[in-house]
């Protein structure tokens, strides 16, 4: 690859580059929030959120002080909800340090929370128009294919030589350009699931992968692990048209909202005689159905019974599906059970 390629390539940008919101942006700030965003997350989804949160919270200063309740409601339905705990520990943090935004020094970035090697290239170039690569699924994608790479794309190593390689070939007045075309290729030629289309690739006069047709070989990945998958009974207490929820005090979801649930899968007759013994005054069990939902490392198989009581217990909180739905950051596994009460 040299530079001619890469003109191709920027042409190419010009020429096929997708109209998003934060492409009319150098703001690091917007930039910064955008990227954290994407990670693990469809454009198409990020675009409406992306809106939304720069509304509620347009500048650092306003991220740094909002609660963290609303910003968890601000993230419902984007998953991975550390990545908005994060977001608020660092505006904090560049506040604390006495900044207004976010560095433009590498270093300084990644000392920051939830800011790695990636995010840090994508400010600096983009924001910055500063030479440092932001290495993606998608570059890795791209590059693994044109050099037949037969390395596991995900180690150090192999980040470490594509860094070393981009980082040469740019240059500082088409930084934004040089990081956005890459990603762009990978999300709408080199794609990852289906066949690449290899035939509108400006690099495809130089692609080992185009050139012996083995492009669905490519890339190379460790096999991961078998997610560990989980039996959970649901209880979703309803009196006088209002629901518990509380917060998850641990694990995963952790600061988020849920209904009451166990790791144990239980039949309606065992969810009545175990409630009961507790103390729990039941009219009803209705099943409201059973639901999956899936993690990066494990599975939710979820049954899930909506109790209907004669009395409301003093140890549970009761709302209104209203307030639930405005109020409170209800995570995508609980909130399709919300969906079916709707």
């Amino acid at each position: 690859m040299n530079e001619l390629e890469i003109e191709k390539l920027l042409n190419w940008y010009q020429e096929n580059k997708r109209d998003l919101p934060w492409r009319h942006t150098s703001d690091p700030y917007k930039i910064w929030i955008s990227e954290i965003m994407l990670q693990q997350t469809r454009v198409e989804v990020v675009k409406e959120y992306y809106k939304r949160f720069l509304a509620k919270l347009p500048r650092m200063e306003d991220l740094a002080k909002v609660k963290e309740d609303t910003l968890l409601k601000l993230w419902e339905g984007l998953g991975y909800y550390s990545r908005a705990k994060n977001l608020k520990k660092c505006a904090s943090r560049v506040l604390e340090l006495g900044m207004k935004t976010l560095p433009e020094e590498e270093e300084s970035l990644l000392d920051l929370p939830g800011i790695g090697p990636y995010t840090a290239g994508a400010i600096l170039s983009i924001a910055y128009q500063k030479c440092y690569p932001a290495i993606d699924g998608n570059v890795l994608r791209v590059l693994s294919r044109i050099y037949e790479d037969d390395r596991d794309i995900l180690t150090p190593v192999v980040r470490k030589e594509y860094t070393s390689l981009l980082k040469s070939l740019m240059k500082e007045e088409s930084a934004r350009e040089f990081t956005e075309s890459f990603i762009e290729l990978g999300a709408l030629v080199c794609i990852p699931n289906g066949i690449p289309h290899c035939k509108d690739c400006p690099f495809k006069d130089i692609c080992k992968s185009f050139k012996h047709q083995t492009m669905l070989e490519y890339p190379k990945k460790k096999l991961k692990k078998e997610r560990k998958k989980i039996k959970k009974t649901v209880f979703v207490f309803q009196f006088d048209g209002e629901y518990v929820i509380q917060k998850r005090k641990d694990g995963v979801l952790k600061g988020l909202y849920e209904f009451p649930n166990e790791d144990i899968e239980m039949t309606p007759k065992e969810c009545y005689e175990k409630l009961s013994q507790k103390g729990y005054k039941i009219k009803s069990v209705e099943s409201l159905g059973c639901f999956k939902h899936v993690f990066s490392h494990l599975e939710w198989h979820m049954t899930a019974y909506l109790i209907f009581l004669k009395e409301k217990p003093k140890n549970l909180k009761f709302y209104s599906k209203r307030r639930i739905e405005h109020e409170y950051s209800l995570p995508s596994a609980f909130q399709q059970i919300f969906q079916k009460l709707k």
